[in-house]
């Protein structure tokens, strides 16, 4: 990037506030309805993480039973991440075309069959091909319920739902060892999988009766029928007898038009320059964390000599701290927002100098502290589980505490900023999110083992906070360069 890619423009293409880059999004969903949505798509959302890691503490029974190796096992694992990543490059753009509720149903019914076909696995060919398919069908929820939010939400209130949905997200990530441990331990293996099934048809029944579809092009305001009968909603009765006021009269004068699907919009928003640097930054942070994970239960279970349901019950630490970041990050979203909205409302000094609202502070402000805490975390997870013998296994858990909550606070705080700029492809711009840490963790998972068995614990997660320090470099980018180059475009647009 030359020195000159986001110098500040001429004053008459700056956009005094970006206000207008987002209309007023009247929506006929009050507050309670809101909740309700919020809170059904996040537990959908959470199919994902928790099928990726719900069988960890199971792999080597697994291999066992399959009569392969622990490392042939744990190429599953990758497999899984690179559909994960390219998933969602298909599905968001049909959720941002033809519905939340039509890309939900077909997403969850590949899921279902692909949780069935493995807890009945009799080779390893079996497993590999079936959990590529899973994660096909796991893997958009996260896309597409971001979108959802996107859709109900404004700026002013979209942090605390997009932290709530992020955190609780990623909770599951590290819960999930705790479920597999659990049922692989007393039931075997094949139950993990029984267990999916049953979870995603009661989550494939939630959507059908409890998410309206959302999608503006369909709806409107809320108050349009769909013409599409998968994009009904059923229970209506519940919508009628809220505090708002069914008015057909204030839907939009202009609906959006209804868009074609377009698989390479994820990939569009990924090589833009408004978001390349912060998404690659957030991907690194990422695929270091899942790094951890995926060497915790190897590391914990060969250097302490732990049971596999001791081992599910290590990541309850990294589970706690994910939640301690889904509980607090959405407030602290929304009132990061609010105060930098505040001055910026009262600077009168806006016109004169031609600046623009700064949503980069406003929403990426807390962002090197947490990643700051993540650094620290790895390091010390590292270097205290390489010396058992001098080292409890309580500090290397208390660790995993603070990489969990720092993580769920960055992804909550990059998701909602992407989503602000690209409101009108926000399932788009969560799959492109998705396509890079995906990818990333795919390549970082297979690694850190074999980085491990070289260099030991303590020098592997150093290399890896060393990556994450110069990734920094990214978000540096962002902060300087993101208000530019949204005026620029925005500019271009109007």
């Amino acid at each position: 990037m030359s020195s000159t890619d986001c110098e500040k423009p001429p004053i008459d293409v700056i956009v005094a506030s970006d206000k207008l880059a987002e209309p007023e999004p009247y929506i006929i969903f009050d507050r309670t309805q809101k909740r309700l949505i919020t809170f059904v798509v996040t537990i959908v959302a959470s199919s994902s993480t928790l099928a990726s890691n719900i069988y960890f503490p199971a792999i080597p029974t697994i291999a066992e039973d399959l009569n392969v190796s622990v490392q042939l096992v744990n190429l599953t694992v990758t497999a899984y991440f690179i559909f994960q990543g390219l998933a969602p490059s298909l599905w968001g753009p049909i959720s941002d075309a033809k519905g939340r509720r039509t890309a939900y149903v077909g997403t969850l019914i590949v899921l279902l069959g692909a949780c069935i076909g493995l807890a009945q696995t009799k080779n390893y060919t079996m497993l590999i091909i079936l959990r590529c398919l899973q994660s096909t069908g796991s893997a958009s929820t996260n896309a597409i319920g971001s979108g959802v939010i996107g859709d109900i939400t404004m700026r002013a209130d979209r942090g605390g739902y997009m932290g709530f949905f992020q955190g609780v997200m990623l909770i599951s990530i590290a819960i999930g060892p705790i479920i597999g441990g659990v049922l692989a331990g007393s039931l075997g293996w094949r139950s993990i999988f029984w267990f999916l099934t049953v979870y995603n048809g009661v989550l494939l029944m939630m959507v059908v009766f409890l998410v309206p579809e959302t999608l503006r092009s369909i709806i409107g305001n809320g108050s349009r029928t769909p013409s599409q009968r998968i994009a009904r909603f059923p229970l209506t009765l519940y919508q009628r007898h809220t505090t708002v006021k069914w008015d057909a009269d204030k839907a939009p004068q202009q609906d959006p038009a209804p868009k074609r699907v377009d698989v390479l919009a994820p990939l569009r928003i990924l090589t833009s320059k408004m978001a390349t640097a912060i998404i690659i930054f957030f991907a690194i942070y990422f695929t270091v964390w899942q790094m951890c994970i995926t060497a915790m239960s190897t590391l914990f279970t060969a250097r302490y000599g732990i049971t596999e349901i001791q081992t599910g019950l290590t990541f309850i630490a990294n589970g706690a701290g994910s939640m301690v970041g889904t509980l607090i990050t959405g407030k602290i979203m929304d009132r990061d927002y609010r105060r930098v909205h505040e001055k910026f409302e009262n600077d009168e000094r806006l016109e004169s100098d031609g600046r623009i609202f700064p949503l980069e502070r406003a929403r990426l402000g807390p962002v090197p502290i947490y990643a700051s805490v993540q650094c620290l975390s790895i390091l010390l997870f590292g270097w205290t589980v390489q010396y058992p013998d001098q080292v409890h296994i309580a500090v290397p858990i208390v660790a995993t505490f603070f990489t969990g909550w720092s993580t769920v606070s960055t992804q909550s705080n990059v998701t909602t900023y992407l989503v602000d700029i690209f409101h009108d492809r926000s399932a788009a711009t969560t799959a492109s999110i998705n396509l890079a840490r995906c990818c990333l963790a795919a390549a970082g998972s297979s690694a850190i083992l074999p980085m491990v068995h070289g260099v030991g614990a303590g020098g592997a997660f150093t290399i890896c906070v060393a990556v994450q320090l110069v990734a920094m470099v990214g978000l540096g980018v962002q902060w300087k360069c993101g208000g530019v180059w949204r005026s620029v475009k925005e500019s271009a647009m109007s």
